[in-house]
């Protein structure tokens, strides 16, 4: 399924190396090409003669070494690959990927490259849950960087839990997926994110709490299992993610047109948060005070975007996806909002202040559809962004016997 794919391993400075040399093997073995890159962590932990023999390439190192910038270059090198694979991400290393540095030459490949990149982190449990590391994985995550795993487990440190690196087959399905071999292959999904904005006048709008992180992460996630995905953003805080067909709009009415323009999809996930009002006749012009009379706004309901989908009878998605967004009495508001709507499922969660899921890194959510509530515990959005599109997978998945 590789064959003819060039793929740059990036080694980095972990006791997981050790697992880079069967995951090279692995790889030749489905046809692709390897060029390694190793670390100057994880040379001391693989050797550039072990890893060089069974690449069959030649290994880099150094940035700054003349003879291979004259004759390739690290710009040349980070866009000459198919993919760029990251097998041990550490924390450091995922850090500068986050944060925009590039100071040696895994780094600076990874922030030349106009590649795709996959990563499989390697640290500590006490590492891998450190608020630093979630911020760093929740950025690039949201820029579109591809992961597997990590898994749970015993650590060389004596330790148990998240953050042993996968393993060279888990990693080898990840690339293949990477190449749109995933279980999504061939559907085509829309997802609505961020919130949008009703304008009263030039410079004032009437908008919802929304960063746009949850609908960006699962546009990301239905993408890496192989979707193409129609990404309808509003003015979200975050960017898009790559490798989705990205439509910017504003107002709930560009909204709405975009999403009817993409129909028909195999499924539709509607996370933005969409106002539910417009004033109807916004000012051209900024609106003054005067003397201290309060202007007079008159509002009209904006089209109902998953409602509207849900009742098709023509290019209705096999299965639609709404949210709900709610303060009070969760499952009961969400559970008659589903059949109200006439959507599939509900994604359901807590936005009241105290818990600081409206606009944090974080979502704590209850998947409702008509077999019931099903709880989630409180996990990254990234994490739940990675479950529900592997169970929009599963639902549209062909049925067997």
């Amino acid at each position: 399924m590789l064959a003819g794919k060039r793929i740059l391993l990036i080694i980095g400075g972990g006791i997981a190396a050790y697992k880079s040399l069967d995951l090279i093997r692995r790889l030749k073995e489905r046809g692709a090409a390897v060029v390694p890159v190793l670390t100057k962590g994880g040379s001391e932990f693989v050797t550039p003669l072990s890893v060089s023999a069974l690449a069959g390439h030649k290994v880099y190192q150094d940035l700054f070494d003349l003879t291979e910038e004259a004759e390739m270059g690290h710009i040349q090198l980070s866009r000459s690959a198919a993919l760029v694979v990251v097998a041990p991400a550490t924390a450091d290393l995922m850090a500068k990927m986050a944060n925009g540095h590039a100071d040696d030459l895994a780094s600076t490949l990874l922030m030349a490259t106009d590649k795709r990149v996959l990563v499989a982190p390697a640290m500590n449990v006490r590492m891998w849950d450190h608020p630093a590391t979630q911020r760093n994985i929740a950025t690039l995550a949201g820029d579109g960087v591809l992961f597997s795993g990590p898994n749970e487990g015993d650590m060389a440190c004596g330790e148990y839990g998240p953050g042993r690196m996968s393993e060279p087959l888990e990693i080898v399905a990840a690339v293949e997926r990477a190449f749109g071999n995933g279980p999504l292959k061939g559907k085509r999904i829309i997802v609505t994110s961020g919130p949008t904005h009703e304008p009263i006048d030039p410079v004032r709008y009437i908008a919802n709490r929304s960063s746009g992180a949850q609908g960006t992460a699962i546009a990301a996630a239905l993408a890496n299992l192989g979707a193409d995905v129609e990404f309808v953003t509003g003015p979200a805080d975050i960017p898009p993610p790559s490798g989705v067909n990205v439509v910017k709009v504003q107002s709930a009415a560009e909204m709405h047109q975009a999403v009817m323009n993409a129909l028909p999809a195999d499924a539709g996930v509607f996370a933005a948060a969409v106002a539910d009002w417009r004033v109807v006749s916004a000012s051209s012009s900024k609106i003054k005070k005067d003397n201290g009379k309060l202007p007079t706004l008159t509002f009209a309901e904006n089209a109902d975007i998953l409602a509207e989908v849900s009742q098709l009878t023509d290019n209705r998605p096999p299965l639609v996806v709404g949210f709900a967004a709610e303060t009070e009495d969760v499952i009961a508001h969400a559970t008659a909002k589903r059949e109200r709507k006439g959507c599939d499922w509900i994604v359901a969660n807590d936005v009241s202040p105290e818990t600081g899921i409206m606009g944090g890194k974080e979502n704590a959510v209850t998947l409702i559809s008509a077999d019931g509530a099903e709880e989630w515990p409180r996990m990254s959005k990234t994490e739940v962004a990675r479950r529900l599109a592997e169970r929009i997978a599963a639902a549209l998945a062909p049925e067997k016997g």
